[in-house]
């Protein structure tokens, strides 16, 4: 099978300034937006379950009427975040409306990975309503004052091993048996174990300085946005069911997994990582593209997925993150890709997002 009816964009409707995700994510889509709305159409049914920083559901057009919409993700305190600013956006603003500094940056970090970990894995896949608003607020601060990939992966610097299973997520005792070992030893107490805040610019999602005295306005709005999405935690599988999708003449779904591990993107990007779960992706959008009620649109690098031929693919150049910095990057941003299903509505209008 070969993706030869490749062009270079799909329908772009226009759009007013839209909503974005208040902190910065590695594999956003917000650029692609259009030309994902331009071949799903006004869908009476949007699933998607990858949520990520909700870039393509936030910026649908305005003059959609479509009223039913479903997102999910793995990643419970991302899944969480969605849930807690749609429902309580004013608490989810009062802890994540707090000044940058290293201690709090640390002292939250260690929280979220033990208490906060064990409350999520608790709670937000047994209860459909459950949420928190701190774990959320303190997640959301983190994220944008943190540096690079690894905020609540519990790989990092705070993450220590459990006795039990090895998920790291209870204390340990510290060595106490010396005066310190490692870099804990007396002549090292200045130490490398906590990560300096990101001060690079002038900040970064609710750090932005435009948005100092905009936190609970931008929370509020996001609340009026999300306020009848159906946010789910769990398998991507859950939400990619005829129950999810029984809703309605057209079902436009988004499917945007973690990359291929072979296409040699970073695999420390996200708290819930799978080098391979994009195959088993592709191989259901293959057995449902066909379905005239479906609308698919598939994400992944150039020559990840080999969809039949009657897919088209798309191709769109992505802002970067990392890839303003160093030479994989730079170049993996021209490597994006979108798959349309046969049933997905098309144009031959020339993309906006080449170059």
């Amino acid at each position: 099978m070969t993706d030869n009816r490749a062009q270079d964009g799909a329908s772009t409707p226009a759009t007013s300034e839209k909503l974005k995700a208040p902190f910065p994510w590695f594999g956003g889509k917000s650029r692609a937006a259009p030309l994902v709305w331009g071949a799903l159409g006004d869908v009476a049914n949007y699933v998607e379950p990858f949520a990520g920083s909700l870039a393509v559901l936030l910026g649908r057009p305005d003059t959609h009427v479509g009223t039913t919409e479903t997102v999910n993700d793995l990643d419970m305190y991302l899944a969480n975040f969605w849930r807690a600013v749609s429902i309580a956006p004013d608490a989810v603003a009062y802890h994540a409306d707090w000044p940058v500094n290293e201690a709090d940056l640390t002292a939250r970090h260690l929280w979220l990975v033990n208490e906060g970990l064990a409350e999520l894995t608790a709670n937000m896949k047994t209860y459909p309503d459950w949420y928190d608003a701190r774990i959320a607020g303190w997640w959301v601060w983190g994220i944008g004052a943190w540096i690079g990939s690894g905020w609540c992966s519990g790989k990092g610097p705070h993450k220590y091993p459990d006795e039990d299973d090895g998920n790291g997520v209870s204390r340990k005792l510290p060595h106490l048996d010396n005066a310190g070992k490692g870099v804990h030893k007396v002549s090292l107490r200045n130490g490398v174990m906590r990560q300096l805040p990101h001060l690079d610019n002038a900040g970064k999602g609710v750090h932005k300085v435009l948005l100092r005295n905009g936190v609970y306005e931008w929370m509020d709005a996001l609340a009026a946005r999300l306020r009848h999405v159906r946010v789910c935690c769990g398998d991507w599988r859950r939400v990619a069911t005829s129950g999810a999708m029984n809703h309605g003449a057209t079902v436009g779904v988004f499917l945007d997994p973690p990359y291929h591990a072979a296409t040699g993107r970073d695999m420390s990007l996200y708290n819930e990582e799978s080098g391979d779960v994009s195959e088993d992706v592709r191989r259901w959008a293959i057995e449902h593209g066909d379905d005239p009620r479906l609308r698919i649109v598939l994400a992944g690098y150039d020559s990840e997925h080999a969809m039949p031929d009657t897919w088209t693919v798309v191709s769109w150049a992505a802002v970067g993150g990392y890839a303003k910095t160093n030479s994989a990057g730079a170049s993996n941003r021209h490597r994006e890709r979108l798959w349309l299903s046969p049933h997905c509505l098309r144009d031959d209008r020339p993309s906006l997002f080449e170059g």
